[in-house]
């Protein structure tokens, strides 16, 4: 995304947010291609029934439906994007399985970044639960995680929504997956 496109995708944001409804209208555009990528990331490291433009649309319906959320700009945004995306995929996996109590359960593949090769499988409802049990010992860690695995944002995006150096995203990136890999072992 160019600078110029970022700097409206965070006008159009702040419009939206003080009531311009035509500034809804004008992000949609904007923002739909890049949802529909971090979507298809997503879906391309689970095998489950869910359809790109149907994560894309469940997503972007709660993000514009919460009242309460400020976003401050575009990466703050798509870090909700990321959480909303991880949301939508595990109450996904949750209703189709809940009759089928472990039949055809979802996968996914961790990995460092969308280029790496794939260094194995986890369950979706692992990996959540695994968030859970993160989110309490290191919540900073466990938002590194969803914005990174779940959102695709890269080291310095995700410095800028936390407010941190990108050295220390990544210290912490590292040890998480540290932990995660043992917790899902």
């Amino acid at each position: 995304m160019t600078a110029h496109k970022t700097i409206q995708v965070t006008l159009l944001l702040n419009r939206w947010q003080s009531g311009d409804k035509q500034a809804l209208d004008r992000l949609i555009p904007l923002v739909y291609q890049e949802l529909r990528g971090l979507a298809k990331a997503q879906l391309q490291r689970n095998n489950n029934s869910i359809q790109c433009t149907e994560l894309v649309s469940e997503a972007y319906m709660r993000l514009v439906d919460t009242q309460n959320v400020n976003y401050n700009d575009r990466t703050h945004f798509f870090s909700m994007a990321a959480r909303t995306m991880r949301r939508v995929l595990v109450d996904k996996f949750r209703q189709k399985n809940t009759n089928k109590r472990g039949n055809n359960p979802t996968f996914l593949t961790f990995m460092e970044d969308s280029t790496a090769d794939n260094n194995g499988s986890i369950k979706l409802d692992e990996l959540e639960e695994a968030l859970i049990k993160l989110e309490i010992l290191d919540a900073t860690q466990a938002e590194i995680v969803t914005m990174r695995f779940f959102g695709g944002l890269k080291s310095k995006e995700i410095a800028q929504v936390l407010d941190v150096s990108t050295r220390t995203i990544r210290r912490e990136w590292s040890m998480a997956r540290i932990w995660l890999h043992r917790q899902l072992k």
